[in-house]
């Protein structure tokens, strides 16, 4: 009988030596996602790996994260038979293999964060520490601080450890967000290093000269002041939140008027602010694109296979609701459809709750938002944060799920 109590005890620090090597595993996981110089990037073979063994040891989905899965699973299907359209394989199946892995990742970071909604800090915490090395390189790159900094650059726009500008910017704002959280929320002493974060990062962001993650990041910081003075009913807060608010808008201006000075940066911000480009206007711009290729969708319930639309307009669709169309056909688009409505519909409801997790959903489903926004002029297909942010909401989700719950039966019981 001893012996029998005994053994939960002695399993115990195992267990919670897997549950911190777990965590730091999945921290490590979220900081690789900064690092996307060439494919395949460290984050899919890492995550690839860590998700592999997580399923063979038992990784659990419950009923709240399932709709994710089963959503994910079928717009991939979609994706797959797109293929069968094909007259030339080329990389459609490797784009159909990332987009699913990209999928499984979103469910992986859902199901994670309900086993154990402390993984949250952790994961804001290796995204912070990932963005201010990728933003430094970007800025150190841009200004050719060091022999080989060009390599952080593309168009003399940085781009620190990504490929694309437009989309090393966006993946700085949820950072940007989390740190500007923390100076609004919380104590005053611990507002300086935050700041300082916040500067290197917003440089950054700058410096990508994306005219999406310029929107992006200024759409994601007003929403949150706004939610977090609705949310909060204290005057003496609220008028924190307001003087802060205000400050750090200062700050940036000033920042902003001391980057001006630059000719280099002055020029290129000169055109990036232009609403319409050259690239967007005109025969076959961007937005003539979109026409059309929506019309021609409409003749291919398949789809006409991953990376065939840049073959026959002169660029890629730039928009992620033509690219679900045209690369995962009716089925790929529907489910995508469904997912964005659900999210933001489930996020809505949940966004103003106090619980321990409420300052985490609020900020991924501000950036969803946004992102969801910028997707008409942009393509978000395989950006591996945006399946971060789905992944953190839908955990979230689950959380409240489990929290109503277990408040239900409470209340049956008393």
């Amino acid at each position: 009988m001893s012996a029998t109590l005994a053994t939960p005890q002695v399993l115990r620090p195992q267990l919670a030596t897997i549950g911190m090597i777990a965590s730091a595993l999945i921290s490590f996981g979220v900081f690789l996602s900064g690092f996307v110089i060439a494919e395949p990037a460290p984050y899919e073979l890492f995550m690839a790996g860590l998700i592999g063994v997580w399923a063979i040891l038992g990784l659990s989905i419950s009923r709240s994260v399932a709709p994710l899965l089963v959503l994910s699973l079928t717009f991939n299907v979609g994706g797959m038979l797109s293929l069968t359209v094909m007259q030339e394989m080329a990389g459609g199946p490797m784009y159909v293999a990332v987009s699913l892995f990209l999928a499984l990742s979103s469910v992986f970071f859902a199901a994670v964060v309900e086993a154990k909604p402390q993984r949250l800090l952790l994961i804001f915490r290796a995204w912070v520490a990932s963005a201010l090395i990728t933003a430094t390189l970007g800025v150190l790159g841009y200004f050719h601080a060091f022999p080989g900094s060009e390599a952080f650059t593309l168009y003399d726009r940085a781009k620190g450890a990504f490929q694309d500008p437009n989309v090393f910017g966006p993946f700085l704002v949820v950072p940007a967000l989390y740190l500007l959280h923390g100076i609004l929320a919380d104590r005053l002493a611990q507002a300086p290093l935050r700041v300082a974060g916040l500067l290197v990062i917003a440089l950054g962001l700058f410096l990508s000269f994306s005219r999406a993650a310029w929107a992006l990041f200024l759409f994601s910081a007003v929403a949150m002041v706004f939610f977090m003075l609705l949310k909060e009913r204290t005057s003496a807060f609220r008028l924190k939140i307001l003087i802060l608010s205000l400050s750090a808008v200062c700050v940036m201006v000033v920042a902003l008027v001391i980057a001006l000075q630059v000719p280099q940066v002055a020029d290129l911000f000169s055109s990036r602010t232009q609403l319409v480009q050259d690239y967007d206007g005109g025969h076959l711009g961007r937005f003539a694109r979109h026409r059309l290729g929506f019309l021609m969708a409409m003749e291919h319930p398949l789809g006409i296979g991953p990376m065939v639309f840049s073959t026959i307009f002169p660029e890629d669709e730039h928009n992620i609701w033509l690219k679900s169309l045209t690369s995962y056909g009716w089925l790929g688009f529907l489910c995508y459809l469904t997912l964005v409505c659900w999210t933001l519909w489930v996020g809505l409801r949940y966004l103003l709750r106090d619980r321990p997790w409420q300052p985490f959903l609020m900020i991924a489903y501000i950036a969803f938002v946004g992102h969801t926004a910028i997707g008409f002029v942009i393509d978000t297909d395989h950006w591996r944060h945006f399946y971060l942010i789905v992944g953190i909401l839908w955990g979230c989700f689950a959380l409240e799920q489990r929290h109503g719950q277990y408040a239900g039966c409470d209340r049956r019981s008393s």
